[in-house]
């Protein structure tokens, strides 16, 4: 006979079981990664056009367009913006300079960045994968290091060559010491924050002000997207025009937090949803940005001659709803089963915004932000390029590995192919050549690690406990069928060579101290501000 304790005793062990069953099937859910394997009814296959046809020239076809002198080069990214955030994806969000360029230059229509900030910034200035460079995931505030010293930058390459350099923006690849800063590393003149997302009206990440200008903190008031066009203005109008110029403006929208000035809020007032209202007038402003340094460079007489990119740094942060009825105590669980460590309570806030408060919409891709799904990687991009490039689409694979070849192809700079994991696509881009399948490595982590590898257009995906899946994104780009079982050559040659690929040591702090003191974005002041935080030693 089993006695009334006993059966108080089973009752709570049955109900602390299921509220760790609860907290974890939680995770799966709210906790955006490669694992989740949920479906997103809006996904159709045949959502999207085929790739370029077989048919198409090759490299040693086609009749590049000379370029005279050596061109100004800008690169423009974006920060956490969505497939369906920009108007020339059918977006309700209205950003008709970003439509104009795209009309009149050449849409990159498969453009993939990583999965998250970082290691996108990491694959930018390098030429190649993060995986190689240990970076996995978004560098936390108090990382002491981060893009590894013995690489050489795209800003560094192109100096050499006589360019001028400017970075106005966001930075994200070290923050500690003064090593890894961007005037290390080939930036001629920085202005903008090396942390990760900061407020767009208090200019604060993590607790300390991060707004500096080669180094020195600066307390400009104003809305941050207002003041990085001024700055990038200034640039291009301040130059020596004697020499080329490298811009990489790096914007920190649309970023949470959602942040916008009410005149750009009001013109969006017909939107229900207030997170999407904000953040839609998040991305006018950007667009409006955008516009500014577009016109500049035409008042100047430079627009015939640069080539302007435009990118996000990856896909658009997806809310989990589910999040906003979980009690602390449950996803402070859900969290230390996820990632292995013991969340404190300004974590768990932490994960409470990163899951609640995007306007972001991937449609009709599948998973967003920090997930190896199409939605955290496939991104809006654009080359234009006036009296250059012929307006049109690339239905080609092109990642963010394959921009610096191609910067470096089209300023002749010199470059040593065979330590990159990018190549040049500029007869892609120029010529209308269809390029071979090149391998791309995307991780997902730090902890625990999760990576894909493109071999376009295939897909694979291991997950962190071993797991594989198999898509073929261009038939499939919703990724609703998993090919593994059906295709083993195939799922076997990725995973080969995924698992034989090289893999840098971890830069990252870890995870633990991340969890101890929180990237917050924006927010009350509660140390140093960042740029006199710097070490020297």
């Amino acid at each position: 006979m089993t006695s009334g304790s006993d059966t108080r005793q089973g009752q709570d062990r049955r109900s602390a079981g299921t509220c760790r069953t609860l907290a974890v099937l939680a995770v799966s859910i709210a906790l955006v990664s490669c694992d989740a394997r949920s479906e997103n009814s809006s996904t159709t296959t045949d959502s999207f056009t085929t790739a370029a046809s077989p048919a198409a020239p090759t490299t040693s076809d086609v009749d590049l367009p000379r370029v005279e002198g050596t061109p100004n080069i800008v690169i423009i990214m974006a920060d956490d913006l969505g497939w369906n955030d920009v108007g020339y994806h059918g977006s309700e969000i209205r950003t008709p300079t970003l439509d104009r360029l795209a009309a009149e230059g050449v849409v990159l229509d498969r453009f993939y960045a990583q999965p998250t900030c970082s290691p996108t910034r990491a694959a930018l200035m390098t030429g190649k994968s993060p995986l190689r460079l240990g970076i996995a995931a978004p560098l936390s505030k108090n990382n002491p290091t981060g893009l590894p010293i013995e690489e050489v930058t795209l800003a560094e390459r192109l100096k050499d060559r006589g360019y001028q350099t400017a970075l106005v923006g966001k930075w994200h690849l070290g923050a500690r010491h003064a090593d890894y800063l961007p005037n290390a590393r080939g930036f001629d003149h920085f202005f903008g924050h090396t942390t990760g997302g900061v407020g767009f009206w208090d200019k604060v990440h993590g607790g300390g002000y991060d707004l500096q200008r080669n180094g020195k903190t600066v307390r400009d008031d104003g809305y941050l997207t207002h003041l990085l066009a001024d700055e990038a203005v200034d640039v291009i109008q301040g130059r020596n025009p004697e020499q080329p110029l490298f811009l990489f403006a790096s914007f920190n929208a649309p970023h949470l937090p959602n942040e916008a000035p009410e005149p750009a809020i009001d013109a969006y007032k017909d939107m229900e949803d207030e997170r999407r209202r904000i953040h839609a007038a998040m991305v006018s402003e950007l667009d409006a940005a955008v516009g500014r340094l577009v016109s500049t460079l035409e008042s100047e007489g430079m627009l015939d001659n640069t080539l302007i990119w435009f990118m996000s740094d990856n896909g658009g942060l997806v809310n989990v709803d589910i999040v906003n009825w979980l009690p602390d105590w449950m996803l402070a669980i859900a969290l230390g089963w996820r990632f292995d460590v013991e969340p404190s309570d300004r974590f768990v806030e932490f994960a409470r915004v990163n899951h609640t408060r995007s306007g972001s919409d991937n449609t009709p891709l599948k998973g967003g932000k920090s997930s190896l799904w199409e939605g955290g990687m496939r991104v809006p991009s654009l080359v234009y390029w006036p009296g250059v490039l012929s307006p049109g689409k690339s239905e080609q694979m092109v990642a963010v590995q394959d921009v610096l070849p191609t910067v470096l192809e089209v300023s002749d700079t010199p470059a040593n192919s065979d330590d990159l994991d990018g190549r040049s696509v500029w007869p892609a881009l120029a010529g209308g050549a269809t390029l071979p399948a090149n391998d791309v490595i995307a991780p997902s982590g730090p902890k625990p690690l999760s990576a894909a590898i493109y071999r376009y257009p295939w897909k694979l995906i291991e997950t962190s406990d071993g797991d594989t899946m198999l898509f073929n994104v261009e038939a499939d780009p919703g990724e609703t069928t998993d090919l593994a079982a059906d295709r083993q050559d195939i799922a076997a040659s990725l995973l080969a060579a995924l698992r034989a690929f090289p893999r840098g040591e971890n830069v990252a702090l870890p995870l633990q101290d991340v969890v101890e003191d929180p990237d917050f974005f924006g927010g009350e002041e509660d140390r140093t501000p960042w740029a006199e935080a710097v070490l020297t030693d």
